[in-house]
């Protein structure tokens, strides 16, 4: 009976007409709780404005994204199988990768001779730990440090989970493949610590020179010619035109120093577009 009445309890609240209004107190719906204090009421306008929710729902995005590239580290590590007997010696193996594409020669018995970045054999010359498995943190260490070594690593851990093409580049390269035996030799005797170039010495200048007799990679080539294509334009020439006047206005000097490269530099980038 008690809580039938608090339910339907009924309080008049007086009004400057003489009228009297009645309120109805009723708990909370959501936690069925009388105090007034009750803070699900403001959670729940909280949780239903979409401006104070737009944080929380960015925040959710960042955390779907962030599961999903684990996820997908999660799936590279796991060891994919590789038939290692459709793969002869003086093959070219190629992986692609999300940003690149490794490249590697087969020299038989599970075993890929490839040119990687890693910076551990300019700190150590213990074999054991040097035969060991190259990470992230070596691998772009080396690459900071331009050190590379061409070392001799299994299908599964050249392909790190990803799939193998095989002598895919003879389609691309007009250059005829060495024979197998000469490029597994080729390969071999480049074993060891090289230095390291992202553009002008990597993985693909290493498999084309052992495979085709030319250190070229089609990479770079792509590289370069997408970065031509957007600094060597008439927009890039324009674009430095004004920033070059823009210099010369805020420094309110016009010496020598100044005028040439104002000319200079935009007109020789319009010459190159």
């Amino acid at each position: 009976m008690y809580l039938f009445w608090r339910f339907f309890s009924l309080k008049k609240r007086p009004t400057s007409l003489g009228f009297v209004i009645l309120t109805i107190h009723a708990p909370c719906p959501i936690c069925l709780d009388w105090d007034k204090a009750c803070r699900c009421q403001a959670i729940q306008k909280l949780t239903t404005c979409p401006v104070r929710m737009f944080p929380l729902q960015l925040l959710s995005l960042f955390n779907i994204a962030v599961a999903t590239i684990f996820e997908e580290e999660k799936k590279k590590k796991q060891v994919v199988p590789h038939d290692v007997s459709i793969y002869k010696r003086g093959d070219l193996l190629e992986v692609p990768r999300t940003l690149f594409t490794h490249f590697g020669i087969y020299l038989g018995n599970n075993r890929v001779a490839h040119l990687i970045p890693d910076i551990l054999p300019v700190l150590t010359t213990d074999q054991k730990v040097l035969e060991k498995m190259v990470t992230n943190n070596r691998l772009i260490l080396g690459v900071i440090a331009k050190k590379a070594s061409v070392r001799l690593d299994s299908v599964e851990d050249f392909a790190y989970g990803a799939e193998i093409l095989v002598n895919h580049m003879d389609k691309v390269c007009s250059r005829p493949p060495f024979p197998s035996e000469e490029v597994a030799t080729r390969a071999e005797k480049l074993m060891g610590s090289v230095s390291y170039s992202l553009l002008w010495y990597n993985c693909e200048h290493y498999v084309m020179y052992c495979r085709y007799g030319t250190s070229m990679s089609f990479q770079t080539y792509q590289f370069c010619k997408a970065v031509r294509k957007i600094v060597c334009s008439k927009t890039s020439s324009l674009l430095s035109l004004l920033v070059c006047l823009f210099i010369m206005f805020y420094l309110e000097s016009v010496s020598i120093f100044i005028i040439l490269p104002t000319f200079f530099i935009p007109s020789t980038i319009w010459m190159a577009s």
